[in-house]
């Protein structure tokens, strides 16, 4: 992938560009699933970390856990999550505009001073679509699309992943995107376009 296409992962609606990662160790909590299913979702996040280079924990010192995954069958059972409402406090509003789109999936993101990623928040309405989804497909995507901040239209159209026979992969192309965004080397956020350059700089040598 040349940096054309690195910079278009990244360019979000409104023309502006914007990468970010995390820096601390990720520590996800998954609600509203079976334990089989709850295995899976662990796994996917344990890969793609693995895979970025970057680390988990069982415990974020300030936040408990930093990546929350709600999963559900109506955006009105958001609204009987206790202290949600706090750490999401435009949540009603949110639900309703959800709810009026027809949305089966919804990604909210908060920053540290640094501009990287502090935490994330996964809503996942079980609609027909997602219910039909493989566990470990769905679980796949999530961890995929929380583990650096993508554009908002970045897998319009298309997926960060592959079918290969029977198994779902990530796409190389986009693990090497993850891998390179990890560079310690590189920012954990960028504004700048030229990010990009350095970015496929990395994704070439891979």
């Amino acid at each position: 992938m040349g940096p054309d296409g690195i910079e278009a992962l990244f360019t979000r609606g409104d023309g502006t560009y914007l990468f970010a990662r995390w820096e601390r160790p990720i520590v996800p909590v998954v609600f509203g699933v079976d334990a089989a299913s709850l295995g899976v979702f662990k796994g996917a996040f344990e890969a793609v970390v693995a895979l970025a280079g970057h680390r988990m924990a069982e415990t974020d010192g300030e936040l408990g856990a930093n990546l929350l995954v709600f999963a559900f069958r109506d955006w009105d059972e958001l609204l009987d999550v206790k202290d949600l409402g706090r750490l999401v406090p435009e949540l009603p509003g949110l639900v309703a505009r959800l709810q009026a789109a027809g949305a089966n999936q919804y990604r909210i993101f908060r920053f540290e001073a640094s501009g990287a990623i502090k935490a994330a928040f996964v809503f996942l309405k079980m609609d027909a679509a997602l219910a039909e989804m493989e566990a470990e497909t769905l679980a796949l995507a999530q961890a995929v699309q929380t583990v650096v901040l993508w554009s908002d239209r970045a897998f319009d159209g298309t997926s960060p992943l592959a079918r290969v026979g029977e198994r779902v992969i990530l796409r190389p192309e986009i693990g090497a995107v993850i891998r390179a965004g990890y560079d310690p080397v590189l920012p954990a956020m960028a504004r700048d376009p030229s990010h990009a350059l350095r970015l496929a700089a990395r994704v070439r040598v891979d």
